[in-house]
């Protein structure tokens, strides 16, 4: 059975990135009736923030974890697991400060894990998620950062996510803007459409 991971992070009702995952999510619904869907606003719930508590006890070896070291594994064993189990993760992402949603980096920060997600070696970092899985990320932008503009390097977002979710192995990711979003009306509705067009294109 297949199942899909859908992760937003915008705290708005009227999210445009929400909205597209919401979309992208009941599509991929249509395709796979018996999957499962799981879903997390990062905004929304309370996603623990790193602390050194938590550190700690991701570079303990399992067998002298203490209960308590457990405890406060719990919410990260758990994400990991969901990420491990999909087959098809969806995130939905506004771009703030040129970024990501401090709520989201949590979230990451969080199934970023040695030894569970990725593996240091002496020949570098070697992904320990399983191949295969397909990664689609809608963003909302006030503007725009195509490539060949001086407006490129300030894209902090995409290239972020590609090299952190790349680290774990997840390399085929698709991204979807949805730009212009803070520009006049006609705009932000050019972008909302070229966005809601690239979504409908795909294959989920």
């Amino acid at each position: 059975m297949s199942t899909l991971l859908h992760i937003d992070s915008s705290p708005r009702a009227a999210s445009v990135s929400s909205r597209l995952t919401a979309a992208f999510a009941a599509k991929w619904k249509q395709q796979h009736p018996a999957g499962t869907v799981v879903h997390h606003n990062t905004s929304h719930e309370n996603i623990p923030y790193l602390s050194e508590a938590a550190v700690d006890a991701f570079f303990t070896p399992a067998a002298g974890l203490t209960a308590e070291q457990k405890r406060v594994l719990a919410t990260s064993d758990r994400l990991v697991d969901e990420l491990l189990a999909a087959d098809v993760i969806v995130l939905g992402v506004p771009m703030w400060n040129l970024s990501i949603p401090a709520s989201l980096k949590a979230w990451i920060d969080l199934i970023v894990r040695e030894g569970r997600t990725f593996a240091f070696t002496p020949n570098g970092v070697v992904p320990l998620v399983p191949p295969g899985k397909r990664v689609f990320v809608f963003s909302a932008r006030g503007g725009a950062y195509p490539a060949g503009t001086p407006f490129h390097s300030l894209d902090h977002q995409e290239a972020y996510l590609r090299t952190i979710l790349g680290i774990l192995g997840l390399a085929e990711i698709e991204f979807i803007h949805a730009e212009h979003q803070s520009d006049a009306p006609g705009a932000a509705a050019e972008g909302l459409a070229r966005a809601e067009h690239a979504l409908a294109a795909l294959a989920a």
